[in-house]
């Protein structure tokens, strides 16, 4: 039956949607780090924690069963999770990578990856012909983001993958903007969705989540073995966190995209402050058919650019509902600065090319009143 049920009940739901064995609706935290063997090569399918528990177990069957794949596997952080997921390669593999990329990621392949000789292009992933000439015969994988972090451009999803396939080449898609309550990229030919759960997962910054989903078995248990080796896995706690942050999924996504498609629409309106507002829901944003036959929602991430650079701290600084931080996609409505917070690793020249100047904001929509947020923003922007 879980097949058939809507997203909305699957979020609250889970895989078990309950502990089978005291019937507890609010899935148990099994804090423990190993498990009673009944006898000599007998055991009740629960060893040691690092390799599985019965809370992670459910948050990774959870993830799987949202994003319509075989297997999720739950990690410490998001960052965690790519660090595994590059551990599927080898010396000389060469991968196609977004050009408007998380900061976080750029560091891991340039500064860590690279020196296990793996090699990386970067490219608009919005445009297939980019792609296609960036393929080398060495391409293992094409990894993108979409909608991109912060410029919010889209990629076409199914035609990268149905390009990667004709190679024989991996799609590995970020999907932590849109969550698979509004984007499943396992649907649209993904071999990989990587999410830092952190965000809208869990969705009231509190903790440090990330996944790894496949649809292919033998993937998984590559992954698995991985995992279980190098141990970066979610604590029984923190998953728990993750079940409870899943189950309102639906409502805050829904509240959150409609909080950002009022605010994106007064941003616009603001000529006098603002240049250029980048936000998928936006009819004129160049991604927003495309959006529409791929995705569900729009989401609630939206990136500015101010006329004058003087607005960065006059906003930055007497913002009072919305709080500038880093991080994203919680309850509570979040500016920063892209090219000083999470983007400062990557090399100037890739910043202008993709458009990340210092007159550029990224804000991530809570679930506040939306009045609330508008008049924040602008009583921050005027004189």
């Amino acid at each position: 039956m879980k097949g058939n049920l809507h997203k909305d009940t699957k979020v609250v739901h889970g895989s078990k949607g309950s502990d089978p064995y005291t019937g507890a609706i609010s899935f148990p935290i099994y804090q423990s780090a190993t498990f009673k063997h009944p006898g000599l090569n007998q055991s009740t399918g629960y060893d040691y924690t690092r390799e599985s528990n019965p809370t992670r177990e459910e948050l990774e069957k959870t993830i799987a069963i949202l994003e319509n794949a075989a297997a999720g596997l739950a990690f410490s952080s998001g960052m965690a999770a790519a660090t595994a997921l590059m551990e599927l390669f080898s010396a000389g593999d060469h991968f196609v990578v977004s050009d408007d990329i998380y900061g976080g990621t750029y560091r891991l392949f340039e500064e860590i990856c690279k020196k296990r000789q793996l090699e990386f292009s970067y490219v608009d992933t919005c445009c297939i012909n980019q792609i296609k000439n960036a393929t080398r015969p060495k391409t293992r994988a094409i990894f993108i983001e979409t909608p991109t972090n912060p410029m919010m451009k889209v990629a076409d999803i199914a035609g990268i993958c149905c390009f990667a396939r004709s190679k024989g080449i991996f799609t590995i898609v970020d999907n932590t903007f849109l969550t698979p309550y509004f984007q499943r990229p396992i649907d649209l030919g993904a071999d990989v969705v990587l999410h830092s759960g952190t965000k809208y997962l869990g969705g009231h910054n509190d903790t440090l989540a990330g996944f790894l989903v496949v649809n292919d078995k033998l993937l998984a248990e590559k992954l698995l073995f991985i995992q279980k080796s190098t141990g970066a896995v979610l604590s029984p706690f923190d998953s728990w966190l993750m079940l409870r942050g899943i189950k309102t999924l639906a409502l805050r996504m829904e509240k959150q995209e409609k909080n950002a498609i009022k605010i994106a629409a007064w941003l616009h309106s603001q000529r006098q402050y603002i240049d250029k507002v980048y936000y998928v829901g936006l009819p004129e944003h160049e991604g927003y058919e495309l959006s529409k036959r791929q995705a569900s929602g729009f989401g609630a991430m939206i990136s500015f650019n101010v006329k004058d650079v003087r607005y960065v701290r006059r906003i930055l600084e007497r913002v009072k509902v919305i709080s500038y931080a880093e991080s994203l996609g919680g309850v509570e409505s979040l500016i920063t600065y892209p090219v000083l917070q999470t983007h400062a690793a990557i090399p100037k020249s890739i910043l202008d090319r993709i458009g990340v100047n210092d007159r550029l904001l990224r804000l991530s929509v809570g679930i506040e009143n939306v009045e609330d947020l508008i008049n924040d923003l602008k009583q921050a922007m005027e004189e």
